[in-house]
């Protein structure tokens, strides 16, 4: 990295990257109600190699508490059942020799508090990894105007862009845990 721009962009992109990653984690998080991203990471074992769910079958939810999952092979059926319950997702899937139905059931007060700590937990990691690229960004300023690329004053300027990525993209993290915990924890 030659310029301070770049080093700016690669911080905020990296950054970005990482806010991607916790909103595809929480959408994996079991709700109250159902989702195709409950069951779409989960691995089959396909003609013995293991392929994603949503690489295998067509997953939709006709209503709030069922999930539907239609295979493109039909042979396939026993084996994406097995892999849901494998899963250990806390459902129980139905196969009707068509497609597999996974009712999903009403969430116990004690779970939801099991799959908030679960949330924070993912978002600590989050902010950890947004503190990384701060750190790794602001070395990279810092060898920049050691090797004389850049100005004090320049150097300064990037260091605070820097910090106001890292903070802004920390408040979108909490704000999504916010939202998270609430969808959880609503009956």
């Amino acid at each position: 990295m030659d310029t301070l721009d770049e080093v700016l962009l690669d911080a905020i992109d990296k950054m970005d990257n990482t806010l991607k990653v916790l909103k595809d984690q929480f959408a994996g998080l079991r709700t109250g109600k159902a989702s195709p991203a409950l069951v779409e990471g989960v691995q089959v074992l396909y003609y013995g190699t293991p392929t994603r769910l949503r690489d295998l079958a067509n997953i939709s939810t006709p209503e709030p508490r069922l999930i539907v999952i239609s295979p493109f092979d039909p042979t396939a059926l026993g084996e994406i059942e097995k892999a849901i319950l494998a899963a250990n997702l806390g459902v129980t899937p139905r196969n009707d020799g068509r497609l597999v139905r996974v009712p999903i059931p009403e969430l116990n007060e004690e779970r939801r508090k099991e799959i908030v700590k679960v949330a924070r937990r993912q978002s600590e990691e989050a902010r950890v990894a947004v503190r990384n690229v701060r750190r790794d960004a602001n070395d990279l300023v810092k060898a920049l105007q050691k090797d004389g690329k850049v100005t004090e004053d320049e150097r300064d300027r990037a260091l605070e862009e820097v910090q106001k990525a890292t903070d802004a993209h920390i408040a979108k993290i909490d704000s999504e845990l916010k939202n998270k915990e609430a969808e959880v924890m609503a009956v």
